[in-house]
């Protein structure tokens, strides 16, 4: 009774798209539609730089998109969502109190009011540890269930400012030397979640003995047990100069690499 859809929304990670799709097609045998509607969401989101519409409008298109696989499919009743507490909490007020929206999560504050498809959310009062350990009980795989946390509208909300493809696939590659360095390092597992953020500002920087005038990049890595608090995770001096150097020589558009060392309160995990 269960199909999966797969947007792809043009703003996953490198690879990411191939690895979802093998993994449910070749692991699980689950029916999967993959939808490449990058297009259409790249030229909705041009131009748009406050962050709670570019999460309004993804969450907006992410139910067009499965209303109309579920017509293809012949009538789909119902959308499963995967839903956590902490998405709960920072979007709306779970208990209908006067609690304020940090920032509406596109499953949760930036859906339409009105659909087709009733939503069933099975983990919507749990967090992630508790989500990860029912995972376990259910015999999933450990690199499945250890996997950071992504944010259903991916890479958009680390590109402060206006989204461009090109934003886009500069970011893709520096997140991925970046992710690379932290598994290599054998510090993945002891990390909630890590990754790069594009930045809307040039700097001047030296390439041999040329003058550069490139973007700034954001590193961000945090410890954390639920996703409510988090620590910055004290990374060795010569792991971020090493993965700055990296980044710097091999992604063209980046000419300089920060290390955001913000916990949670006061600042987000995520910078939008």
């Amino acid at each position: 009774q269960l199909t999966c859809v797969y947007v792809d929304h043009g703003l996953m990670r490198l690879g990411e798209s191939e690895q979802v799709v093998t993994l449910f097609r070749d692991h699980y045998n689950i029916p999967l539609v993959h939808v490449d509607e990058s297009e259409l969401f790249l030229g909705k989101l041009d131009g748009v730089s406050d962050p709670e519409k570019k999460r309004k409008i993804i969450g907006g298109l992410f139910i067009d998109v499965f209303d109309e696989e579920a017509t293809k499919i012949g009538g789909a009743d119902f959308l499963a969502q995967g839903t956590l507490y902490p998405d709960v909490i920072e979007s709306v007020s779970a208990l209908g109190g006067p609690s304020v929206t940090i920032k509406s999560h596109h499953n949760v504050g930036g859906l339409p009011e009105r659909m087709n498809m009733q939503l069933v959310e099975p983990l919507r009062e749990l967090f992630k540890d508790e989500v990860r350990a029912l995972g376990r009980e259910l015999g999933l795989p450990e690199p499945f269930i250890g996997r950071h946390p992504f944010p259903g509208p991916g890479l958009a909300i680390r590109i402060p400012g206006e989204i461009t493809r090109e934003k886009a696939d500069t970011l893709r590659k520096a997140d991925a030397i970046y992710i690379e360095e932290i598994k290599k390092a054998g510090l993945y597992d002891e990390i909630w979640q890590a990754f790069s953020v594009l930045l809307p500002v040039n700097t001047v920087g030296v390439m041999g003995d040329l003058r550069t005038y490139e973007a700034v990049l954001a590193l961000r890595a945090v410890t954390s047990t639920d996703g409510m608090t988090a620590d910055y995770y004290p990374f060795p001096h010569d792991f971020l100069g090493r993965v700055a150097t990296r980044i710097i020589n091999e992604v063209k558009g980046v000419n300089r690499v920060v290390y955001d060392v913000t916990s949670k309160p006061p600042g987000t995990i995520e910078w939008e």
